[in-house]
């Protein structure tokens, strides 16, 4: 039987996963806390009343910086703060809101990533924007959630000869007990996760920071040119819009509906 197997947030974006229990969602939202912050790359300034979506590469994030997987980051108190920890040892907690504390976690940043930047990284927090990828479609999108089958990732595991980590793709939630690749074609259709129903938006189209290996932060695999050459496209997984709320977990069931 189709059930969730597994559920994250990502509360920075471009930065490490926090696995769940479970979620409370609520129509036409996201996961809770989940890419509310993000981390620009120092070209431009962000204001919080006049913002409007960006480009992924207006941010620190994967596809150019692959050094930020090593990185092992978790929200305390409320998302109010963040702690960041280097794999050296090496650590820092943010208070989000702190001018002072966020210039300290840019200079750890810095000196972090090998390769320069525009100019100074800063950590942002939004209250009515999501850093999304698909931010800039529009809200909707902005507010999806994302869901991986692992029977496709494995069916791509199969192709390329080697493990590969489903948390390459940065999903919310992860799906097992349905055929390889099948959620490609619910796309315009209705799921039931729990009680949670989703309309499915679109398919999701793979980009470089998937090369990425979560767990080494090492660039190891060009994932969507492995998907063309397997599959025909470069698509992993779904994005859906929250139509009814609920509290899911791991082990629910999922169901097609209609």
């Amino acid at each position: 039987m189709p059930t969730l197997a597994h559920l994250y947030r990502y509360p920075v974006k471009g930065l490490s996963p926090e696995p769940l229990h479970d979620v409370t969602l609520q129509p036409g939202d996201g996961f809770p806390l989940d890419r509310r912050l993000a981390i620009t790359n120092g070209a431009w300034t962000f204001d919080a009343a006049t913002y409007q979506p960006l480009r992924k590469t207006s941010f620190v994030t994967l596809m150019q910086h692959e050094r930020l997987a090593a990185l092992h980051t978790r929200l305390l108190e409320e998302g109010t703060k963040l702690e960041v920890k280097a794999p050296d040892g090496g650590s820092v907690t943010v208070t989000v809101d702190d001018e002072d504390s966020v210039r300290g976690f840019s200079d750890f940043l810095s000196a972090f990533l090998p390769r320069a930047l525009p100019g100074r990284p800063w950590l942002v927090r939004s209250d009515t924007h999501r850093f999304t990828d698909v931010s800039v479609t529009s809200a909707a999108y902005m507010s999806a959630i994302s869901l991986i089958n692992l029977a496709s990732v494995r069916d791509l595991e199969t192709a390329v000869g080697r493990p590969v980590d489903p948390l390459r793709f940065r999903a919310n939630v992860y799906v097992d007990g349905v055929p390889a690749w099948e959620e490609l074609g619910w796309v315009g259709r209705e799921v039931a996760l729990g009680e949670v129903r989703l309309r499915i938006l679109k398919r999701t189209v793979r980009c470089p920071a998937t090369e990425v290996d979560p767990a080494t932060g090492e660039r190891d695999l060009d994932v969507p040119r492995a998907l063309q050459a397997h599959v025909g496209h470069r698509d992993m997984g779904v994005y859906g819009e929250v139509l009814v709320g609920g509290t899911i977990r791991p082990g629910d069931a999922l169901t097609l509906l209609g």
